[in-house]
């Protein structure tokens, strides 16, 4: 499998970085993770325009578009023979002395992960599960995409392995946050409602979408701060995610839920199969 590190098409066991650079030793980088669709990278507009706000926050002198990314996801996928894939565009701070570093970072480590995916297929279901372990608060005004994912994989563990489990946080307040590697919707009475980017949520792309494809097909949206029993009392709840797409929502704990019958849930991925080969960015839609 060959995989983009700094300019190069390499294969994956011949990557190297240095154990010098601040994206092993303090976790300071950030990446994307999208799917291709037959050659094409959905979204992939508004995923480099969160990628590079991030590396500005974080005073990483890098910045991305769309005609020299689409060029390299291209080439990487013909070194793959790969039409549908995963990706997962990483940009770390690179080399540093040991010690906080209050400077620009002027020479990231750029790396272009690829995973071959099958076709996509119809609207998949999956349980979700309140956690314990709570969403912890975002180190600045907004959550990133970084490298630290420690809260995550905590509450990973305490979802279990089983893939059709997905773990939900509360945040410190109590109040519904995110799953473990998604954002949460749930619709009541043509509402549609998800926790507000202030709950300490990751600000997802597919997040984006969907609200604004809902406004477009006539749903009322609420981003807010709420509590587990307003998800409990919902006619359909899903999750989000740019490779898992839109996944319904068949149970939280003991309560059920319409799942992959639910009529909103049916629509909203209709449009989102119908948008996944061709959209740059929701603001073409």
């Amino acid at each position: 499998m060959f995989i983009y590190v700094n300019g190069k098409m390499i294969q994956k066991e011949q990557a190297k970085i240095s154990p010098f650079d601040h994206g092993f030793l303090y976790g300071l980088g950030v990446f994307e993770t999208f799917r291709i669709y037959n050659g094409h990278p959905f979204l992939l507009d508004d995923h480099l325009e969160r990628l590079n706000h991030s590396l500005r926050v974080l005073m990483i002198e890098k910045e991305f578009n769309r005609t020299e990314t689409a060029e390299l996801l291209q080439k990487l996928s013909e070194a793959n023979g790969w039409e549908h894939s995963y990706i997962r565009f990483n940009v770390s701070a690179g080399e540093g002395e040991i010690g906080l570093q209050t400077g620009a970072y002027e020479k990231p480590n750029v790396i272009v992960f690829q995973k071959t995916l099958p076709p996509p297929g119809e609207l998949l279901e999956k349980r979700g599960k309140w956690l314990v372990t709570r969403r912890n608060s975002p180190e600045l005004k907004e959550r990133l995409k970084s490298h630290h994912y420690l809260n995550n994989i905590v509450g990973k563990r305490e979802a279990g392995s089983d893939g059709a489990i997905e773990g939900i946080f509360l945040n410190e307040a109590g109040e519904v946050a995110e799953g473990v590697v998604s954002n949460l919707f749930w619709i009541k009475e043509n509402t549609l409602y998800t926790p507000a980017v202030e709950t300490g949520i990751l600000n997802g792309v597919t997040r984006q979408y969907v609200i604004h494809i809902a406004k477009k097909e006539g749903l009322q949206v609420k981003e807010g701060s709420f509590y587990p029993e307003t998800v409990e009392t919902a006619d359909e709840v899903f999750f989000t995610n740019s490779i898992q797409e839109i996944t319904a929502v068949h149970q939280i704990d003991h309560q059920t839920f319409p799942g992959k019958h639910g009529a909103w849930t049916n629509k909203l991925f209709s449009r989102y199969t119908a948008d996944r080969e061709i959209l740059w960015s929701r603001q073409e839609r």
